[in-house]
């Protein structure tokens, strides 16, 4: 008789959704999520550090979570328990992957966030990649970057005037100068209003 495949994460899951034992609560944008020290602690030394430690809450607090939509925090745990990504909607696809990828680098999972780092690869194009390469500064994504590199560097002339004359590049190099710094040299192909930056 064949060994069936391990079933762990659907149980985990499982377990999350139910929330039989769950012995935290998270307040995340006036929604609540029940959970598990123990699973989070396992998977999260930042989660280990606030559960588990010196400083650890106690177990009847509801925590808050800051700065973050409840369905980022929903996908968060369910990748914690699941090792998985959940289906997002394409409508909001890049949006939900470039937070998802803010919450796994403040929560120090380096897997989900390579995920979402592989992901928004493949998303980039002329209204998101300066979003994408500041986002990429901001978390320490070198790969990341560097393929928002190479798509600048592939752009023909045209294509890069469009992207340079957008709000999102303008907030780029206001708010991110070492990038602009990185890029400049890089585009053998400068339109005028990337001149404009080359000094920065």
């Amino acid at each position: 008789m064949p060994v069936p495949p391990p079933d762990i994460l659907h149980d985990l899951g499982q377990l999350l959704s139910s929330g039989e034992g769950a012995d935290v609560t998270f307040e995340v944008g006036g929604e609540i999520f029940a959970a598990h020290r123990c699973v989070l602690a396992a998977r999260s030394s930042v989660f280990r550090a606030e559960l588990l430690g010196p400083m650890k809450e106690s177990t009847s607090m509801c925590m808050q979570i800051e700065d973050m939509e409840p369905k980022i925090f929903q996908a968060l745990l369910h990748f914690i328990y699941t090792d998985s990504v959940p289906e997002i909607d394409d409508a909001d696809a890049v949006g939900m992957v470039q937070h998802l990828l803010v919450a796994a680098d403040r929560y120090s999972l380096k897997r989900l966030k390579l995920t979402c780092e592989d992901k928004l690869c493949s998303y980039i194009n002329t209204s998101t990649v300066a979003t994408t390469v500041a986002l990429a500064e901001q978390h320490a994504c070198p790969a990341l970057k560097e393929e928002c590199f190479r798509f600048l560097e592939s752009c023909n002339n045209s294509m890069l005037d469009l992207i340079t004359r957008s709000s999102d590049f303008e907030h780029l190099a206001r708010s991110c100068p070492s990038i602009m710094k990185e890029l400049i040299p890089k585009l053998a192909r400068k339109p005028p209003c990337v001149k404009k930056y080359s000094n920065m």
